[in-house]
């Protein structure tokens, strides 16, 4: 053991304390089902043994140390463990001492007597922590080590009962990863996919397409001599760790490559010496990085025939399904069952007897966990974070058709390593693909691919207003004309359903014994650590000076004799004032109370606890004093803007690997912009459909991979009325585009043709006036169409590819648009029949219909112009979308598209406060539905009415003189000047001007000559007209 071995100790209290932790719950509460009653169990290590298969033994050391160390006993009890060791291994655990399980270190040495004392020791700990003593049954450890354990133990074994305790450690210590183990899983996964895909079937195509003679077992050697290449991993396609080490990978599976009639399933499987055979051709390999394994299979069809093919279609469904139930609290039976009817569902019911017992098994420090076999009686329910090897299989399948002696009989088999998690698991080794397209070569005849059908297109007027219903006028004198009081009222009536479902749906879904708190989001204490020995403290520290550590965000402060380290977090702002012939540096920390900035967003573990504020040190050093003030200022804008980036990007997803299409030529969009454009520069490229995803490249190589499974929605907007035909991807999660985060990728195409010359055109010596222009209008006209055609062909080849993710193509409805403001700028929105979008112009706007809790339209009153539309979403900790500034044209075509797609809504006369609104609904969603939900919005309306009929109803209770005053406003209301026109005359009157008559005056014989002409009647009749 050198000097090199590091054991980490926070891991090790960590793992220890997981499984102990677990050991007393299986007492406490499930009555020693898992454990077996045993009151201490011991781990045996003899001498060490060259194999690539490791036992429980290496497993838990391995898990707990990180190194192997033979000749070694360990002891453990639920509350102490004891490691009986060589004094050269002791000296390397000795710094795992002082953690919350108590650890005692016995050393052997040349002494044969108290080696025999310290076994002694260990067996008294033994006996009075039970009768029971678990130990590992099928680990067979050798050496003088044991046989010396062996023989105190057998002296004193009398009273104690030995209980197999492997299960118990495979699912209280090993099963569960955390995040490092699932780090070194998906490495070897991705390594040994890379392998198989980028170097094995590029050899083995050359092999067949030559036609060379090599055997398996030169085929697997040239395999696993592979690793002796770091650039191979480097070049991978596969992103792996950025710390990847080459030096600790190893097989421990294969690489087997079997074809010709013999083939074993299994995975102690053998190459042999037999040719490599165009026929079935199975590969497998199994790498382990860092001692966690991964292992990968494929099955290569050589010009199949259909009985081979589609035998292989059904495996590939199988395996698929099994993979897409694996989840969280799902039983590994179940699993099984699955394959099983699948089978016995299909059209081949006669092969459940060519398919293996069992479908894979738990993996990562062991190749092969039995405890977690996926077999028909395994009762075992799976967790997240565990890891499995899912391998499906025929066996021995005969040939309807041999093309020769050696395709009589034939196997099919595909492996994969996957991630449980709570919902859909993630296959670590997807990289290499296994569908039909990429695993089927043929060499005979080679024809294209027959194109898919094409799925019958959606009739877009499903859940949407007819355009007949809608009528749109300039004058705002006609709008009241075209209320629909019939269709006024079936809304009323239907808004009110909906509005009472809203409010049943909110009392249950927020229930008083459902929820997080009520909705509400609690924030977690962090902790930093800024040092975790004490040798890593910088070298100054002797000096006892105020030391700003920048590569470990510490500030390192002399208290009292001592360097005590405050991180960079706690701190909060630091200061440098002057006084005399001293500088004074205050250094302010952070405490319960003090805000940082509007809010408080540094949770305490215990905020009633005693908090130092700040400390005041002083040096007649001025300089220093300000380079510290400065020094701590910039680390904290560093840290600070650190977590904002952190805090941005937290939602950014890293996707899986695209797998790209082989044997044919991808489907292909060109001469397309993307959206966001990379580097910020506008350069064409070309869209590709691929295998589980699309790519989009330009000629300098810069590349966007999109995968369907993490695509929300897919729109196609033609041109018609727009100078861009597009094509818009709305993802699930956002993803990396240079060096911003986007939710939203477009790619499109100009419709108008700029490089047309008007003035050089042969036709024009022959044609003048409307002739040629309206010809060249008929021509962009069918540009147009050609372009519109195109691009939804290609959303539709999308929608075919993608066809297993449940979404399709969406085109927007142009006649239910309407103008509004969602961001800055007047844009065109269009309802689809899924969302809203405003696809046109950056920042674009989607909005998912299904996601929408209700719609509150606001400034809904006589005499306004434009009114605002508010959408709150069924998740109430995500902020209310605004589209402000509609045209009133629009309020009656609105109401009606979200009464006809199930929105309730509302409309009231003000703007409200949002986010007081949502701040009030997330503190308790129970109470608010209890005082009636969303209907405080509804009374709002209601009051709104209300106050407008009482103002009708009085403007017609008016008495005589009233209406006579009336008449005499209305004949001013008619004068030629306005109010504006009046102010800017009155300003600019002259002094001979001011001398004539005044308005009074002027009025006065304006009357006059009225009552003489007989038309003072006729006036007031018109007053009491325009009143009304």
């Amino acid at each position: 053991m050198g000097d090199e071995v590091k054991i980490d100790s926070q891991t090790f209290h960590h793992r220890l304390s997981t499984l102990t932790s677990a050991w007393k719950t299986d007492k406490r509460s499930n009555n020693d089902a898992l454990f077996g009653g045993v009151g201490s169990f011991i781990v045996l290590m003899g001498k060490t043994e060259e194999t690539t298969i490791y036992q429980k033994t290496n497993s838990m050391h391995y898990w707990l140390l990180g190194y192997e160390f033979p000749a070694t006993l360990m002891v453990f009890t639920p509350d102490a463990l004891w490691i009986v060791t060589t004094a050269k291994k002791a000296k390397h655990l000795e710094g795992l001492k002082g953690g919350k399980t108590a650890i005692e270190i016995l050393s052997r040495t040349k002494d044969a007597e108290q080696n025999a004392k310290h076994f002694e020791s260990c067996l008294d700990l033994i006996k009075k922590s039970g009768k029971k003593l678990g130990v590992l049954a099928k680990d067979a450890p050798s050496g003088p080590f044991v046989e010396e354990w062996k023989k105190a133990f057998g002296d004193a074994a009398k009273d104690i009962e030995e209980v197999d305790i492997a299960p118990a450690l495979s699912i209280a210590a090993l099963a569960v990863k955390d995040e490092a183990e699932l780090r070194n899983v998906r490495d070897s996964a991705r390594a040994s996919a890379g392998i198989m895909t980028e170097f094995f079937v590029e050899e083995m195509s050359e092999v067949l397409d030559e036609e060379k003679k090599v055997t398996h077992k030169q085929l697997s050697d040239k395999i696993d001599r592979k690793l002796d290449e770091p650039k191979f991993f480097q070049n991978l396609k596969s992103k792996l760790s950025a710390d990847f080490d080459t030096q600790q990978l190893d097989f421990i599976y294969g690489p087997v490559v079997q074809s010709g009639g013999t083939y074993d399933l299994k995975i102690t499987a053998q190459p042999d010496e037999n040719n490599l055979h165009a026929g079935t051709i199975i590969a497998g390999l199994g790498l382990r990085y860092k001692s966690y394994s991964s292992m990968v299979a494929r099955t290569y069809l050589v010009d199949p025939n259909d009985a081979i093919e589609s035998n292989y279609k059904l495996l590939l469904s199988i395996h698929e399904a099994i993979i897409k139930a694996a989840r969280e609290g799902v039983a590994l039976k179940d699993l099984y069952n699955k394959a099983i009817s699948l089978i016995r569902s299909s059209k081949r019911p006669e092969l459940e007897k060519h398919f293996v017992k069992s479908v894979g098994a738990g993996i990562g420090l062991e190749t092969k966990d039995a405890v977690l076999a996926i077999n028909a009686k395994n009762n075992r329910v799976l967790k997240d974070g565990m890891t499995l090897y899912i391998s499906t299989g025929f066996a021995d399948i005969e040939n309807p058709k041999p093309q020769d002696k050696k395709s009589k009989t034939y196997s099919l088999a595909i492996t994969d390593t996957v991630r449980i998690r709570k919902e859909d698991c993630v296959v670590f080794t997807n990289g290499a693909a296994a569908d039909t397209g990429s695993v089927c070569f043929f060499f005979k005849d080679e024809e294209e691919e027959p194109q898919p059908k094409k799925q019958t297109k959606k009739d877009p007027k499903v859940g949407a207003v007819a355009a007949s219903n809608i009528t749109k006028t300039k004058l705002r004198a006609e709008r009241t004309t075209q209320v629909d009081e019939g269709a006024e009222a079936r809304r009323r009536e239907h808004q009110k359903e909906l509005a009472q479902k809203k409010q049943r749906e909110g009392l249950s879904t927020y229930s008083e014994a459902v929820g997080d708190e009520n909705g509400v989001t609690q924030k977690k204490f962090k902790k930093f650590e800024s040092y975790k020995r004490d040798n890593q403290f910088p070298s100054k520290v002797k000096d006892l000076a105020v030391i700003v550590d920048e590569k470990a965000s510490t500030i390192v402060l002399p208290i009292y004799g001592r360097p005590v380290p405050f991180h960079i977090q706690t701190i909060k702002n630091a200061s440098k004032t002057d006084e005399g012939d001293w500088a004074f540096l205050r250094i302010n920390l952070l405490s319960p109370g003090q805000g940082v900035g509007r809010k408080d967003d540094q949770p305490f573990e215990d905020p009633t606890a005693q908090f130092v504020r700040s400390f005041t040190f002083r040096s007649r050093d001025s300089d220093r004093m300000e380079a510290i003030a400065d020094q701590i200022t910039n680390l904290r804008k560093a840290a600070v803007r650190r977590e904002q980036e952190k805090k941005e990007l937290e939602d950014v997803v890293e996707q899986d690997k695209l797998v790209e299409v082989r044997n044919r030529k991808p489907n292909r969009l060109d001469a397309v912009y993307p959206r966001p454009a990379l580097d910020g520069k506008r350069v064409s490229g070309e869209v590709e459909i691929h295998t589980n995803g699309l790519r989009y490249m330009d000629h300098r190589g810069n590349k966007i991979d999109i995968l369907f499974s993490n695509v929300k929605h897919l729109f196609f907007q033609p041109c018609t009325h727009e100078l861009i035909v597009l094509i818009h991807v709305h993802l699930k999660n956002p993803i990396m585009i240079g060096k911003k985060k986007a939710k939203d990728v477009q790619f499109y195409r100009e419709a108008t043709d700029m490089q047309f010359d008007e003035t050089g055109n042969r036709k024009r010596k022959h044609r003048f006036g409307d002739e040629e222009e309206f010809e060249q209008e008929q021509q962009e006209r069918r540009q147009r169409a050609q372009l519109d055609k195109h691009f939804k062909r290609f959303a539709e080849d999308i929608q075919v590819a993608a066809r297993d993710e449940g979404w399709g193509v969406d085109i927007p409805f142009r006649e239910l648009g309407f103008n509004g403001v969602p961001n800055r700028s007047n844009v065109f929105m269009q309802p689809t029949a899924d969302c809203l979008v405003q696809l046109t112009e950056p920042p674009f706007t989607v909005l998912t219909l299904d996601e929408i809790e209700i719609a509150h339209l606001e400034r809904v009153q006589f005499g306004l112009k434009n009114f605002d539309m508010v959408f709150t979403f069924k998740d109430f900790q995500r902020p209310p979308c605004h589209i402000n500034t509609i045209p009133v044209e629009s309020l009656e075509p609105v109401k009606e598209w979200l009464d006809s797609i199930n929105i309730a809504y509302s409309e009231g006369p003000l703007n409200l406060n949002w986010s007081t609104i949502m701040k009030t609904i997330t503190s308790d969603p129970h109470q608010f539905f209890v005082d009636g939900g969303w209907s405080f919005l509804a009374a709002e309306s209601d009051d709104d009415d209300n106050a407008d009929e009482e103002d009708e109803e009085s403007a017609f209770e008016m008495s005589d003189e009233e209406l006579a005053a009336a008449g005499d406003e209305s004949s001013e209301d008619d004068s030629d000047f306005d109010d504006d026109a009046s102010a800017d005359e009155g300003s600019e009157v002259s002094d001979e001007e001011s001398g004539g008559e005044d308005w009074d005056e002027l009025e006065r014989k304006a009357k006059k000559k009225d009552r003489e002409g007989g038309l003072e009647d006729e006036d007031k009749d018109k007053g009491r007209k325009k009143k009304r």
